[in-house]
């Protein structure tokens, strides 16, 4: 149809293979210069991606293909009814990107960071962040295992605390800027929101569910469950017993500490050993560990302070 996707729409009152295409480049277009990440299920952009988006606008309850008709109405000729198509697309990848826990996380460290004068904001899209400090102008380019490996160079912070909502604890907010100065200093430029965020999922493990470890009473019944990423802060001598506790576990047992709750068989795969093998060092952990707290006061805050070892980054190989 030469007279593409406007034409089609005219004569056939209804989506057809023109529109299609059109709406499929234009999702491209969109996710190129405003830098949205891929739908759930996809680990990148491609065409398969980008069709789910546009069934997602076209089935999306109380609109469904109505965005389509709609622009058709608004649009006098092919250039108008692509830049009406411009606006549903990128307002629809934005709602989207809220929802998810990292569009959240975006949300969260933009705030933060809008309100400290050592960032500044790069105009236009995708969403950049540099700090104040010269050089100006410059972009980052490079890639973000980089800087995801530079952030695990910095030392003495961690996050004990993370709410899903509400203000940002003052001690989280020390270790996340700490972490955002150092990267982009080492980045010598602007980086992307996105990539931000990602550095940071991946050097706190946010955006992970919360793990729950079981504990057993006294009566060999299974105690309520301790939340280890919204605990509060350590008491006095919980850190001490952990670090106690922690050397007398084998390589095997701080594997499976944060595993409590699986079964021999998830306990074999994450050791690589047979289940019987695997069920009996899961066994001994978990006797090891009623022995070790059963004379603690405050055997959560104890167990809290040990699981976060377990997020500790791993040791740099020897040169």
């Amino acid at each position: 149809m030469a007279g593409g996707a406007y034409e089609e729409l005219s004569q056939m009152g209804q989506l057809g293979p023109e529109t299609f295409e059109l709406l499929r480049r234009l999702v491209h277009q969109v996710r190129r210069s405003s830098g949205f990440p891929p739908p759930e299920g996809y680990e990148e952009w491609n065409d398969d991606a980008a069709y789910d988006v546009i069934t997602a606008m076209l089935t999306r309850e109380g609109t469904g293909q109505q965005f389509v008709t709609s622009c058709f109405a608004l649009a006098a000729d092919d250039a108008s009814l692509e830049r009406l198509f411009l606006t549903s697309i990128k307002n629809f990848l934005i709602d989207e990107a809220k929802k998810t826990p990292r569009g959240k996380l975006r949300r969260r460290i933009a705030r933060l960071m809008g309100a400290d004068v050592s960032f500044h904001r790069m105009l236009g899209p995708p969403p950049r962040w540099a700090l104040s400090e010269p050089p100006e102008g410059a972009v980052w380019q490079g890639d973000l295992d980089d800087l995801v490996a530079e952030a695990w160079r910095v030392r003495g912070v961690g996050i004990t605390r993370w709410n899903r909502s509400g203000p940002t604890p003052v001690q989280t907010v020390h270790a996340l800027m700490t972490i955002l100065v150092q990267v982009l200093r080492h980045a010598r430029g602007a980086v992307r929101e996105e990539d931000l965020a990602k550095v940071l999922e991946s050097r706190f493990d946010l955006l992970s569910p919360a793990r729950f470890t079981p504990l057993y009473a006294d009566d060999g019944a299974l105690a309520a469950p301790v939340e280890v990423n919204t605990a509060e802060a350590d008491p006095a001598g919980a850190v001490g017993a952990a670090a106690d506790i922690w050397q007398r576990l084998t390589a095997n047992e701080r594997l499976l500490l944060p595993y409590l709750d699986e079964d021999a068989h998830h306990a074999a795969q994450l050791l690589e050993i047979g289940q019987a093998q695997a069920g009996a060092v899961l066994a001994g952990l978990k006797a090891k560990l009623l022995l070790a707290l059963s004379q603690d006061s405050d055997r959560e805050a104890v167990m809290g302070a040990l699981l976060r070892r377990c997020a500790d980054p791993p040791p740099e190989p020897p040169l």
